[in-house]
């Protein structure tokens, strides 16, 4: 992984063109290819990436006299040609760090099981849903299940065990980053768990995440120890 803090500014230009002015920011180049630009704010999301598959390619920018300006260009493409544009006047830092293959998330045990009960299970969230698989791999990380509802539209399900606001992030990460990719479009998102707190499905619901809770000894095939008057 390598991480720049420069003064730069930043260009997308793709399908939609959006720009950031100079200021003081971290660029992130993993070794997936992936490139990110982020600020010393807003947690984890950052201010404009670019996914793999991508090429960089970094350029001295010189003026009209072939002089060197002392800036650099990088210019950042992927396959469908859209490129991110980081003009760098000042280099602040340039360190690399190997940090050799992840192990990944692990799961607790209720956790895991939840996920394998429900990909056994997919119609749980509604007649006709069926699976895609499970684990299905992002750049950010693997979303738990990735199935179709009856229309043939793309779901994201993240499983938790207690459902927190951390959780609905996750699945929003997710989701920015599968509504990206034209085959899965457009890809709503289901959020899963044996108890969700207010907090977090006030905010599900506010970004069009549907939460479902649910009954893991109904999962897997247990009579519940509820009393009942029928």
């Amino acid at each position: 992984m390598r991480l720049v803090i420069a003064e730069c500014t930043v260009d997308y230009v793709g399908r939609l063109n959006a720009h950031l002015p100079q200021a003081l920011r971290l660029l992130l180049v993993k070794a997936d290819g992936s490139v990110s630009v982020h600020a010393d704010d807003r947690a984890y999301k950052p201010l404009n990436w670019m996914t793999p598959p991508c090429t960089l390619a970094e350029k001295e920018i010189v003026d009209e006299s072939g002089e060197d300006t002392g800036e650099q260009l990088w210019v950042v493409e992927n396959k469908k040609g859209e490129q991110l544009r980081i003009t760098i006047s000042r280099v602040v830092s340039d360190v690399s760090h190997e940090l050799g293959e992840d192990p990944g998330l692990e799961k607790d045990g209720v956790e895991a099981h939840l996920q394998k009960l429900l990909a056994e299970q997919f119609a749980t969230f509604g007649e006709g849903y069926t699976l895609i698989r499970r684990e299905y791999p992002t750049a950010i990380g693997p979303v738990d299940l990735l199935g179709r509802d009856e229309n043939g539209a793309t779901v994201a399900v993240e499983v938790k065990r207690r459902g927190g606001i951390d959780g609905v992030e996750q699945l929003t990460r997710y989701l920015e980053m599968l509504n990206r990719d034209e085959l899965l479009a457009p890809v709503t998102g289901i959020f899963a768990a044996q108890e969700i707190k207010p907090q977090a499905k006030t905010l599900a619901e506010d970004r069009g995440i549907r939460c479902v809770t649910l009954d893991y000894d109904e999962l897997r095939g247990l009579e519940s120890g509820e009393l009942r008057l029928f």
